[in-house]
């Protein structure tokens, strides 16, 4: 496992053992006595096992020892009719289970991902897709379907091992001494378990995560790996944590897997040492032959299932720390909210007013220094520089994807945490360079911008994005499906079907993240025409690597190395001597000269 991986580990939030489930509490309660009586349902489901051990006393002494032809003809009926009883009650205990674990199951994901979609992209930056699929879906099913089937397990294996104990206790005293010092020390290693499985379990989870990011990679990644012939590279990086967990896995055998067998030598030792003990107990008068093999019966009915209880424990141990991973993620709170005071961001009317701002990814690694700058309402203003030096991280800034770690950037006059989350975002479109489509239909991907929109607000989104032609064109026109992230349209078109999303909107704020920049000279010439619509009577942030684009804004503002070294118009700046942005325009004109 890799230090990332491991750092990854410790900085999920950890919780006093006790504040886990009550964290998971409030999951539970709501079916607290369906739960309940699953529980109580396999207490007569485990007692009845002694029915069977029981009977057989009578039967023993009156038809094998006296010979009697009076034999208790009703025992095998009263055994029949117990074990109809015992399988009836083992049905509504498996429905009750599974209903009460598939709801638990269901909230918990819900909760889960819901506290998913509100985390900040820091968040994102941090954990991989295998990571987040693994503690936000799989360790679920782990812990909450896992536990209840196991918790029925146990409580029916408790009850029977009481009943059978009573059975034993009933027949021979001194026989069950023998019996229950054998079965207490055979169960007394199962205290250790825990402890020997914990660190196993936590990175099989990590590199489980893993091989799901593999997966992924792989999908996303396909026509990379192609192009590049990586086939070999991809299935050595995969080789190499599927190895992990073999090694893991074997592990995890080496440390639980001598339980089994050591237990059928405990239990052996003890069925020996009571036929020894009963032998002679039966010569001696002091108990019947029936109440004998009644005693035999009742002991190998409480140790077979004792035999295999190691792996029953390690399961619940699994589901146990699954239920803590759980609560870990549960106890995460977005480090982006709303403040208590927040109010509604209804209308941008003066200006956007950036601050003193500085942020930092990292705290050792400053990416914006001191950042000063003032968009007036309605104008356009372009930031561009060199590759990595903040540009998107300043347009980050301003719909709170992340925070500034000092300074503050104002709408009119007001910090921008005094407004809401969502009011503040729903004043702002962006366009990313590579934008997320869902999949789906053209009109699911539109009605993202606004759920309500008319087909009219629909229709004209799609004219001033040009992309009308090519929805009339389909036979399904909007209800066309685009694929998995628009894997069905060309770059520009799912650059386009962005722009309508963003047309429909109609936020006040435009921001156009390098919108054009992966695309050929004729995609682009007609996603900037959709562009030059959507920013008509906005105020407009653009970052753009091809300074052609943006030589009519407002403002250009050059940024290098987190810092604001330029600014001015597209005229004003070209005449700078030596100029940084006269220096990018001169070496692209020569470029595409």
């Amino acid at each position: 496992m890799s230090n990332q991986k491991e750092k990854k580990i410790k900085e999920s939030p950890k919780l006093p053992f006790m504040d886990h489930y009550k964290i998971m509490w409030p999951f539970v309660k709501p079916y607290m006595f369906r739960a309940f009586l699953a529980i109580a349902l396999c207490i007569p489901i485990g007692a009845l096992d002694a029915v069977v051990a029981l009977a057989l006393k009578p039967y023993m002494d009156v038809v094998l020892v006296d010979k009697s032809a009076h034999s208790p003809a009703y025992i095998p009926l009263l055994i029949v009719a117990f074990t109809l009883v015992q399988g009836a009650f083992n049905y509504a205990a498996t429905y009750l289970n599974a209903w009460v674990g598939g709801k638990i199951t269901t909230d918990v994901k819900r909760a889960l991902f819901k506290k998913l979609l509100f985390l900040e992209p820091a968040f994102y930056d941090k954990h991989d897709s295998g990571h987040i699929i693994q503690r936000f879906s799989a360790d679920v099913d782990t812990a909450c379907t896992g536990l209840i089937d196991n918790i029925r397990l146990f409580v029916s294996r408790v009850f029977s091992s009481l009943s059978l104990i009573g059975v034993l206790i009933y027949n021979s005293w001194q026989l069950s001494i023998i019996a229950i010092l054998v079965l207490v020390c055979a169960l007394m290693p199962l205290a250790r378990l825990r402890r020997m499985i914990k660190g196993i379990i936590y990175k099989t989870v990590q590199e489980n995560s893993t091989i799901l990011t593999n997966y992924n990679e792989t999908y996303h990644g396909n026509k990379t790996i192609a192009s590049y012939n990586l086939q070999k590279q991809a299935f050595d990086k995969y080789d190499s944590v599927i190895t992990k967990l073999f090694k893991l896995s074997i592990k995890m055998v080496q440390r639980t897997a001598w339980m089994t067998p050591m237990l059928h030598v405990v239990a052996s030792i003890g069925i020996g040492g009571v036929i020894g003990y009963g032998s002679y107990l039966i010569v001696n008068g002091e108990i019947t032959s029936g109440n004998f093999v009644s005693f035999i019966t009742a002991l190998i009915m409480l140790y077979n299932p004792i035999k295999n209880i190691g792996k029953n424990f390690s399961a619940v141990q699994v589901s146990f720390l699954a239920i803590e991973r759980i609560a870990d993620i549960l106890n995460i709170e977005p480090k982006i909210t709303n403040a208590p005071h927040a109010t509604e961001l209804k209308k941008i009317g003066r200006e956007i007013r950036f601050e003193d701002v500085c942020f930092a990814y990292n705290p050792e690694t400053p990416v914006l220094k001191h950042i000063n700058l003032r968009v007036k309402a309605g104008t356009t203003t372009a930031i561009v520089g060199n590759s990595g030096g903040g540009k998107s991280t300043v347009v980050s800034l301003l719909p709170r994807f992340y925070d500034v770690c000092s300074g503050k950037i104002e709408i009119d006059g007001k910090d921008i945490r005094d407004f809401t989350l969502e009011s503040l975002r729903n004043n702002i479109a962006v366009v990313f360079q590579d934008n997320f489509l869902f999949s789906g239909t053209i009109r699911d991907n539109i009605l993202m911008g606004k759920p309500d929109a008319s087909e009219a607000e629909i229709n004209k989104a799609l004219e001033m994005a040009y992309l009308k032609e090519f929805v009339d064109e389909q036979e399904n026109g909007l209800d066309t499906d685009i694929g998995e992230r628009g894997s069905l349209l060309s770059g520009g078109q799912r650059q386009r079907l962005a722009i309508a999303r963003a047309f429909v909107k109609n936020a006040p704020i435009v921001i156009l993240d390098e919108a054009t920049s992966a695309l050929d000279n004729k995609s682009e010439a007609v996603v900037q025409k959709a562009i030059d619509n959507l920013m008509q009577d906005r105020t407009v942030f653009v970052i753009a690597h091809r300074l052609s684009t943006i030589q009519n804004a407002d403002e250009i503002v050059v940024i290098n190395d987190g810092e604001i070294i330029e600014q001015g118009s597209h005229e004003k700046l070209l005449q700078k001597e030596n100029g940084a942005y006269r220096s990018l325009y001169n070496a692209q004109f020569k470029n595409n000269k």
